[in-house]
């Protein structure tokens, strides 16, 4: 397969940026809504998912492996929305990790485990 170019370092950046995560943002964050740096990572991954799906689900699959506690949830969250299957195999594994990361939902920061993350993500599945 030839490389996908700039959209190939776009994608390793991107994926770079979510392997050392220390938070978990999925919109903007605080009252003004701010988008943090990680979640525009996270949604260029996800549409590198979308558009290339071998190439970026190689890079998912890694950080799934070697990414921080936050970088492993992105992941399992990624796996999750292509591929509801193997989203809830890698949220099984996750469920006993004891890695900590801070977590925003708006302007409500909070911290969790990954094992608390990803029982939650079991629960609600």
């Amino acid at each position: 397969m030839l490389g996908m170019g700039g959209k190939d370092r776009e994608l390793e950046a991107a994926v770079r940026e979510l392997a050392d995560a220390d938070t978990l943002a999925f919109g903007g964050v605080g009252f003004a809504g701010q988008v943090l740096p990680v979640t525009e990572a996270y949604q260029r991954v996800e549409a590198a998912l979308a558009e290339h799906p071998e190439a970026a689900g190689k890079k998912v699959r890694w950080l799934l492996k070697h990414g921080s506690p936050a970088g492993r949830a992105y992941a399992a969250t990624l796996l999750e929305r292509v591929d509801p299957a193997a989203g809830r195999e890698a949220w099984t594994r996750l469920r006993d990790d004891r890695g900590e990361f801070t977590t925003f939902n708006g302007c409500l920061m909070d911290k969790a485990t990954l094992g608390e993350y990803a029982a939650e993500r079991l629960a609600a599945g």
